[in-house]
C-alpha cells in the first residue's frame, strides 16, 4: 500500500503514514470517540425503551408524546440537534444547562461533551423507539396474556417477560445503529470536542495535506467499526439473534458476501 500511495506526486505518503500512527493527542481524541459513542447509545436505549413502551401505552398522552419525539427527533438533522443542545437549550432556560467540567470517574467530561452526548443520546432514542417496538410486536401477545393469568403486572410482565423475548429482534438492529453512533460522534467536531476528526483537523492545519488526513482519519474510523462488526457478530450468535450460519467466515459481516444457496446453484 505504501508503494501504490507514493507513485502520486499529489500524495505525500511519508505524512500519511505519520498522521495514521498513534501519539498521545490521537489516543486521547481515539478515546473520547469510544466513550461518547458508548454512553450516548446506552443513554439511547434507554430512551428508546421508555419511548416505545410509552407509544405501545393505553395513556393517550403517553402515545402522543412519544409520537411528537420520534417525529421530531427523527425529522430533524442530528447536527442541528447538536448545534441546539449546545448552544440554544441554554438561552431557552436562562441558565447553563451543562456545566463546564464534570468527574464521572474514568475521565473529566467537558461540558460541550455532555451537550454532544445529550444530543445523540435523544436523537439515538428515536430510532431504538421503533426498534424496540418492532422487536415487542415480534413477540406472541399471548406471552403477555399469560404472565397477567399467573399475577404478573403489565410492568413486570413487560421487564421479565416481552423485553428479554424481544431482545433476539432487538440486538441487530442495535449494534447497527452502535455501529452508525461511532461515525455520527464525528459532528460533535462542530462544537469542539477533540474527537478523531477534531484531532485530524488540527494534524492538517498545521501541515496543510487534506488528502492525507481524511485519509488517514477514515482508516481509523474503518477500524472501530470493523472491530465492533466482530463483537457484534459474536453478540448475535450469545442471543441466538443472527440468521448468519456457523460456517460463515469473517469477511462475510464486513463485505456482505454470501455463498449461493444450493437450491440457487
Amino acid at each position: 500500500m505504501h508503494a501504490l500511495l507514493a507513485i502520486s506526486p499529489h500524495f505525500d505518503a511519508a505524512k500519511f503514514w505519520d498522521a495514521l500512527r498513534p501519539d498521545h493527542d490521537l489516543w486521547r481524541a481515539l478515546w473520547t470517540t469510544v466513550y461518547v459513542s458508548v454512553l450516548a447509545q446506552i443513554a439511547g436505549t434507554l430512551i428508546g425503551v421508555l419511548s416505545a413502551i410509552g407509544g405501545m401505552s393505553r395513556n393517550r398522552i403517553a402515545r402522543a408524546l412519544s409520537a411528537i419525539y420520534v417525529w421530531y427527533f427523527r425529522g430533524t438533522p442530528v447536527l442541528v440537534q447538536i448545534l441546539f443542545w449546545n448552544y440554544g437549550a441554554g438561552m431557552i432556560l436562562g441558565w447553563d444547562l451543562f456545566p463546564r467540567e464534570v468527574n464521572v470517574g474514568f475521565t473529566t467530561l467537558e461540558g460541550a461533551v455532555l451537550a454532544g452526548i445529550t444530543a445523540l443520546a435523544f436523537n439515538e432514542g428515536a430510532y431504538m423507539s421503533e426498534i424496540v417496538r418492532a422487536g415487542i410486536l415480534a413477540i406472541d401477545p399471548g406471552q403477555m396474556e399469560a404472565a397477567k393469568c399467573v399475577g404478573m403486572r403489565r410492568r413486570m410482565a413487560m421487564a421479565r417477560i416481552i423485553l428479554p423475548q424481544a431482545a433476539r429482534v432487538i440486538v441487530p438492529g442495535l449494534g447497527n445503529e452502535f455501529n452508525n453512533m461511532l461515525k455520527t460522534s464525528s459532528l460533535l467536531t462542530v462544537i469542539g470536542v477533540y474527537e478523531l476528526l477534531q484531532d485530524t483537523q488540527v494534524w492538517i492545519s498545521r501541515f496543510f495535506l487534506p488528502a492525507e488526513g481524511y485519509l488517514a482519519v477514515s482508516l481509523w474510523y474503518l477500524a472501530l467499526t470493523s472491530i465492533w462488526m466482530l463483537i457484534q457478530n459474536q453478540i448475535e450468535r450469545y442471543f441466538g439473534a443472527s440468521e448468519r450460519s456457523e460456517d460463515e467466515r469473517w469477511y462475510t459481516r464486513f463485505f456482505g458476501v454470501r455463498s449461493t444457496p444450493a437450491v440457487m446453484r
